[in-house]
């Protein structure tokens, strides 16, 4: 049945006009071209509620009582894990039955919504205190310290793997189709490892590493790249290396390089790529090297090369330009 065309406040204002006067609903009705049984439900609200305006409607009962929904609520707050069916179970065991999607309704209300878990290095407690002390130290650091900083990381890029997430617009049952779908390969087709630095002022080299790096090749890589990079980027005296904590650049022979060769390298927490703003630049080289599809091995350097040497300046002048936030991360979360 179709629905009707709600009646104007001041129509119904006039039938209860016209019943305070004497008229019947009948003549209310004939003379308003109102349904009588129209006029006589708007007279019994007047009388009951004295107001003709429309009352809030209190739809169905919830199938979950507020008990319930505290029930649930404080569940998944102390194990975030939990899982709707757990859930449907807890509360049939209280007396109340319900499906899934009522779950997901009811804590979505609650502001509570399911997401994918975030992966993120394995943090010990020594970890965590590194990480504070870190973030902490340099929180005041001006922007200008970190503009002379020269960020360093290796990186695999994979030829058929998921360097990037990819969204598309299709039709529904159209997700098979070649112009909304990404070929993948078993095994991901073979990948290749790269070292690369940059700076505020701009990418440095980028070199493949063909063969399972040691602490030698990686000696030899900054020998060749390291100072050159800061002459090409024309850091500033006093410019400040960065590198991870892997075991083959925290080696004896590495450090005594370094210091021989007087560079100062930047104190670095474990556990800490999300303080390391190349995994940033990284993850916008491998979208850009997703969008062009190389097909294999050599195109995937070539491209890889390509893409690395045409990075906007901007981006890592923003990148650095917002460190900050990471520290702040890092204490806001308490080290995590």
């Amino acid at each position: 049945m179709a629905k009707t065309k709600e009646l104007s406040k001041d129509t119904r204002n006039k039938i209860v006009d016209l019943q305070h006067s004497g008229k019947t609903e009948s003549a209310i009705g004939k003379q308003l071209g109102v349904k009588k049984s129209t006029v006589g439900a708007i007279i019994r609200k007047w009388k009951t509620y004295k107001t003709t305006d429309n009352l809030l409607q209190s739809g169905a009962p919830r199938k979950i009582s507020p008990r319930g929904v505290k029930m649930i609520t404080r569940t998944v707050s102390k194990n975030p894990r939990t899982t709707r069916g757990d859930l449907v179970n807890d509360l049939q065991r209280a007396g109340t039955k319900v499906t899934k999607a009522t779950i997901s309704n009811t804590l979505r209300r609650q502001g509570l919504k399911s997401c994918s878990a975030t992966h993120v290095p394995l943090l010990k407690p020594v970890h965590v205190r590194a990480r504070l002390k870190f973030a902490r130290k340099h929180l005041d650091d001006p922007e200008e310290d970190w503009e002379n900083v020269i960020w360093s990381d290796e990186t695999k890029m994979e030829l058929f793997g998921k360097n990037s997430t990819c969204c598309v617009w299709r039709r529904k049952n159209a997700e098979l189709h070649p112009k909304n779908t990404i070929p993948t390969v078993k095994h991901g087709g073979g990948n290749i490892m790269l070292w690369g630095c940059f700076s505020a002022k701009g990418p440095g080299p980028l070199i493949r590493v063909k063969e399972r790096m040691n602490g030698a090749m990686y000696r030899e890589i900054l020998s060749k790249n390291l100072l050159p990079s800061a002459r090409a980027l024309k850091m500033k005296r006093g410019w400040v290396f960065q590198h991870d904590n892997d075991p083959k650049y925290t080696t004896r022979a590495t450090k005594e390089w370094l210091h021989k060769k007087h560079f100062k390298v930047l104190e670095w927490p474990s556990q800490s790529p999300d303080l390391n703003l190349k995994e940033n630049l990284c993850r916008e080289l491998k979208i850009r090297v997703a969008q062009r599809q190389p097909q294999n091995i050599t195109a995937l350097e070539e491209i890889c090369m390509e893409e690395w040497a045409k990075l906007p300046t901007t981006v890592c002048k923003n990148l650095v330009a917002t460190y900050r936030k990471h520290l702040t991360s890092v204490i806001a979360n308490k080290g995590g």
